[in-house]
């Protein structure tokens, strides 16, 4: 595996210049999931930052009748890890788990913390994924609250439209916080966003 993509995500942010990515990177090492493999199990401290180079991995937890409720899901691009957890060195209430085989570049929490306070232009760029998946989360709980289930269908198929390919549709249903009666529903309507 070469480190081009990670190299590209490293200068995305717009705060690292190619050759202070290509020196960060190799501060990461491969690492790979087969499908179904937990990247982290609830209970244990988060301690892989994980960039996904390819494949699926679906955050979970079980509520408190024992159902699994989809959190999130990560794809190809983002980097996977349980924030929380990973940076309060906490046990983990959620679990991460491959749904598809994955591969991509991991750092741990020790070196991760080694490049901040080594490399100005990673801090910056750590930051800036922090604010971006911050402002995503926070338009996942509007959504939930203020959009129609058809919207946050159409929005999640925006986002990630190879989702259906990789991700079982109990999965997507349960992300949505719908049925899966209620999403079959929604995808027999077409793309139309309208009320479920």
């Amino acid at each position: 595996m070469d480190r081009d993509s990670l190299i590209g995500f490293l200068q995305s942010m717009g705060n690292v210049s190619a050759a202070q990515a290509a020196d960060i990177a190799q501060s990461f090492r491969a690492r790979t999931l087969a499908k179904n493999e937990f990247l982290l199990p609830a209970g244990r401290i988060s301690n892989e930052y994980l960039f996904l180079e390819q494949g699926f991995v679906r955050a979970f937890a079980y509520d408190d009748a024992g159902h699994d409720v989809t959190t999130g899901f990560f794809s190809a691009g983002q980097v996977v890890l349980e924030v929380a957890s990973f940076f309060n060195r906490t046990p983990s209430q959620e679990h991460l788990q491959a749904l598809t085989n994955c591969r991509g570049w991991c750092i741990t929490y020790q070196q991760l913390n080694g490049l901040f306070h080594a490399r100005p232009e990673f801090r910056e760029f750590g930051r800036a994924v922090l604010v971006r998946e911050l402002s995503r989360l926070k338009g996942r709980l509007l959504a939930l609250t203020t959009a129609t289930a058809s919207a946050r269908y159409a929005a999640l198929l925006s986002a990630s439209p190879e989702i259906l390919q990789h991700v079982p549709l109990k999965h997507v249903a349960s992300f949505l916080g719908v049925t899966d009666s209620s999403l079959s529903r929604i995808r027999a309507a077409g793309k139309d966003p309208g009320p479920a």
